[in-house]
């Protein structure tokens, strides 16, 4: 599937997951906070780096993990990115779905 962001044909499944990584970049994401009616700010960017470079070295995301991770607390993750936390926050990050989200 296609989805056109900032005028540009991006990649997405049925959920609206990017499947191309390759394709993001901030102005993409920030689109894409917007659609989840985030404002982002620079506590926002850490985590959403935070999450981007674990997804680069492959590994499995979940809140706990985010929570011990020394970014980002669980009580300020989820005052972050309020409905549905990791699945908000790696949607905007431009990576897959984690498989710790049903």
């Amino acid at each position: 599937m296609e989805k056109i962001i900032l005028g540009k044909p991006i990649e997405v499944n049925e959920e609206g997951y990017m499947t191309n990584f390759s394709q993001w970049n901030k102005e993409i994401g920030e689109e894409l906070a917007k659609e989840a009616h985030i404002p982002l700010s620079s506590r926002h960017w850490q985590v959403i780096n935070y999450i981007q470079d674990e997804y680069k070295k492959e590994v499995p995301l979940s809140i706990r993990k985010i929570g011990k991770s020394g970014v980002v607390d669980i009580k300020e993750f989820y005052s972050l990115f309020p409905t549905a936390p990791l699945k908000t926050a790696t949607k905007i990050a431009g990576i897959p779905k984690p498989a710790s989200c049903i």
